[in-house]
């Protein structure tokens, strides 16, 4: 399939029958580059259900606050605007992400918990940030499976076949890759550089010019997952570790360790989490 076409088609995402309206609002409302915090509370917590979702969210082993969350505009403040669009993103696309690849969500959920633990002992200003990179890393995955479920079928058993990752093998169906892709919908949809930059590179977190820390924890949060088999991402290869992203993130053994250890048990609690 050429470029032009999965491009055109992924792009004319809004036109899907799949996406309720309520959702279709909140991505015309958080592609607003002018859209106030004040705006996305109140959109949030007119929908019992989208509120719901967030709450539950933001109270999830994801963020890892000390105390409970009870309130939309407490946990809208508390996170920022950033954080608040892309997670309203992810749980948006909850269902979508659910229905396209059974694990997927518990891929990505996985992900956002390590990428916050590994950006916090890194020192990063804002772990939470951090989190919704890696929640929303495999995105472009998610909307390659809407528009074109057979083919993507068919690059997982290529995959499969060919003992190679998903990802391996994108280019010979789709002309491009999920991270590719994904990139594309972040940038129609205004999120910020910042998220769409990571989303790119995080499978070649060295080539970043902006953000090769940040992709580089994603994509080792990526590899440590499918080592553990926590989730599933289109395939069950654990690819190998880019040795630029390792050395970006410059962490000793006892600080991996560490880590791993932290992570066992959110990753636990995180496997109870539905939308």
């Amino acid at each position: 399939m050429d470029l032009k076409t999965v491009k055109d088609r992924v792009e004319s995402i809004h036109s899907l029958a799949t996406i309720p309206t309520v959702a279709k609002r909140l991505i015309e409302l958080v592609a607003n580059p002018n859209v106030s915090l004040t705006e996305i509370s109140s959109f949030i917590s007119s929908d019992p259900v989208l509120a719901t979702k967030v709450l539950r969210m933001v109270n999830s082993p994801v963020y890892g606050f000390p105390g409970r969350i009870v309130a939309v505009n407490q946990a809208v403040l508390l996170l920022g605007l950033n954080v608040v669009k892309g997670l309203l993103f992810g749980v948006t696309v909850f269902d979508l992400m659910q229905k396209a690849m059974i694990g997927l969500w518990e891929h990505s959920l996985g992900c956002a918990i390590l990428s916050r633990l590994i950006a916090k002992r890194r020192g990063l200003k804002d772990p939470e940030e951090a989190s919704i990179y890696g929640l929303l890393h495999d995105i472009g995955k998610v909307i390659l499976v809407i528009h074109f479920p057979h083919e993507y079928e068919a690059a997982m058993n290529e995959a499969e076949a060919k003992g190679s990752t998903v990802h391996e093998v994108e280019n010979n169906q789709f002309s491009t890759t999920h991270a590719t892709v994904g990139a594309w919908i972040a940038e129609q949809w205004n999120f910020p550089r910042q998220l769409t930059e990571v989303i790119r590179y995080h499978h070649k977190p060295h080539l970043s010019k902006t953000m090769p820390l940040e992709a580089s924890i994603v994509h080792f949060s990526d590899v440590l997952l499918r080592g553990r088999g926590f989730g599933f991402a289109g395939d069950y290869m654990v690819p190998p570790l880019n040795p630029k992203a390792w050395e970006m993130i410059n962490l000793s053994e006892s600080d991996i360790k560490a880590i791993l250890g932290e992570t066992e048990d959110l990753l636990d609690e995180a496997q109870e989490l539905s939308l």
